[in-house]
């Protein structure tokens, strides 16, 4: 009997769990396009109050989340300021510029921390040869940073001086219930910061599909216009937001698991001089490590785990990501952890031309 790869590619690998199932194969279920699934309406509910939002959205997708917040907040010709390893900006396709025909200003922050010193002149003036900057973008945890948490000082100062600037503030909380586990600090207390907040529930959650928009009555209202021409209006989608619903309810405590499993991983990586941890400390459930030129790429370490039965996911020419989830156990990252060191012992020489590094996405 073949023993199952350790899949650290992304913790949206997931498959639900058997009460998950259970959960959404007994869902009521509605037509939602009519407002009419009631339980959509719990995990609508729910979230907000969990968020101390007054009304919430279930959409399709995380990008479809992030992108409504936008139009929301911007008009065609605005501009909005994010941090440059965003993924707004980066995995996105540019929806911004695509679907509303918003400019983006990023600028690059320290593992996705940015400074007020960084973004305070950067309104433009009230001048007609100039976009009008409307909104402020913030993501966490970090993706591209490693799975940083951002320091809730940092966030409040910042998103207090984009109000002060009359900018709008949206957060991009894909993996935000991470940052509450990590952080102890409650999700409302992260998001009593922004206007916006989108969370996904595909993530670290577990759950098969969805995200959610999350704000001002208003604002959400608005955000259902918004959501039909984007092709988000879902028809009995109790089935899938019951899959949401329970991970809310069952399975974001557990996240301290993920979380202790990627700081082994982070310990094995510290112990290989080829290899070195960017940032130098895991915050979360994601790991990237820098492979030194002279090993090889991260091209052909990815290909020479697959080979030896652990999955990764090139984020760049020296840089692999690898993501603990609710499916990795604790035996199968010590596992993971022993032939990442038998790999990089054993040298590149055999990895071949390797396959062609991305930069990543989920």
């Amino acid at each position: 009997m073949s023993v199952r790869p350790v899949d650290l590619r992304s913790d949206t690998v997931t498959r639900p769990t058997a009460g998950m199932r259970a959960a959404m194969a007994t869902a009521e279920v509605g037509d939602d396009v009519f407002g009419d699934d009631p339980t959509v309406h719990r995990l609508q509910d729910r979230l907000a109050e969990m968020l101390g939002k007054e009304a919430a959205l279930f959409v399709p997708s995380g990008t479809m989340s992030n992108q409504i917040g936008l139009r929301l907040h911007c008009q065609r010709g605005d501009e909005l300021i994010c941090e440059a390893q965003c993924h707004i900006f980066n995995y996105e396709q540019g929806g911004a510029a695509q679907l509303s025909a918003v400019s983006t200003r990023a600028v690059e922050g320290r593992y996705g921390v940015l400074e007020l010193s960084q973004v305070a002149g950067l309104v433009r003036a009230d001048d007609p040869h100039c976009t009008p900057t409307r909104l402020l973008c913030l993501e966490n945890t970090h993706n591209r940073g490693g799975g940083r948490v951002l320091p809730l000082a940092n966030v409040a100062e910042l998103c207090r001086w984009a109000h002060e600037q009359g900018l709008a503030t949206h957060l991009d909380g894909a993996r935000l219930f991470n940052a509450v586990v990590a952080s102890g600090i409650s999700a409302a207390s992260w998001a009593e910061h922004f206007d916006t907040v989108s969370v996904c529930f595909s993530k670290g959650l577990g759950a098969p599909v969805g995200s959610a928009l999350a704000g001002p009555r208003d604002l959400i209202a608005r955000a259902v216009r918004h959501r039909k021409v984007l092709g988000g209006g879902m028809r009995q989608a109790g089935i899938i937001a019951a899959g949401a619903l329970y991970a809310l309810e069952h399975q974001v405590d557990r996240l301290a698991e993920d979380h202790a499993h990627a700081q082994l991983l982070g310990e094995a990586v510290r112990e290989i001089p080829e290899l070195e941890l960017r940032p130098a400390e895991v915050d979360t459930n994601i790991v990237i490590f820098h492979i030194a030129p002279e090993w090889g790429t991260s091209a052909q370490l990815h290909d020479r785990l697959a080979e030896n039965g652990v999955l990764t996911h090139p984020f760049g020419p020296q840089l692999l990501r690898a993501v603990t989830h609710l499916d990795v156990t604790r035996s199968e990252i010590e596992r993971a952890c022993e032939i990442l060191a038998h790999v990089i012992r054993a040298g590149a020489s055999s990895a071949g031309q390797g396959t062609k590094a991305t930069t990543g996405y989920a």
